[in-house]
């Protein structure tokens, strides 16, 4: 994994490839959990998503995971949609830049394996544990 200091804001495909790397690290038995989701990154929610969740600012917002969590599904959810993780590039860069005390890397993997303890279910304490595990 390469860090990153300065020069041009990482792209849509270098926040993807973080992100990655970040879920490659996810200890094994969630990792076993997470092959039907899929990873989207954007550079911003779209209105609808912000309105849904009555955020005004798109900078507030720098991911979201799209599904039912893994507890609450049964048969009857078959032929649904893939769960989702979308993360928010130009949200995550600025959380960055005026941070200052983290590095892109533990951001973007931060902002995933929140979304991913979404997927599970979990609490923030369980979510913090798991995003220890991941580091």
């Amino acid at each position: 994994m390469v860090q990153r200091s300065f020069g041009t804001p990482a792209s849509l495909e270098e926040i993807e490839q973080l992100a990655r790397d970040a879920l490659a690290r996810v200890p094994a038995p969630f990792a076993a959990h997470l092959g039907g989701i899929r990873l989207l990154v954007e550079d911003f929610a779209d209105e609808a998503v912000l309105a849904d969740l009555g955020i005004d600012e798109p900078f507030e917002l720098t991911g979201l995971y799209e599904g039912l969590p893994l507890g609450d599904k049964s048969i009857e959810h078959s032929g649904a949609m893939p769960d989702r993780i979308r993360l928010f590039r130009r949200p995550i860069l600025d959380e960055w830049a005026e941070r200052g005390d983290v590095t892109l890397e533990q951001l973007v993997a931060h902002v995933l394996v929140h979304e991913v303890g979404h997927h599970f279910g979990l609490s923030d304490d369980a979510m913090h544990a798991l995003e220890e595990q991941a580091g």
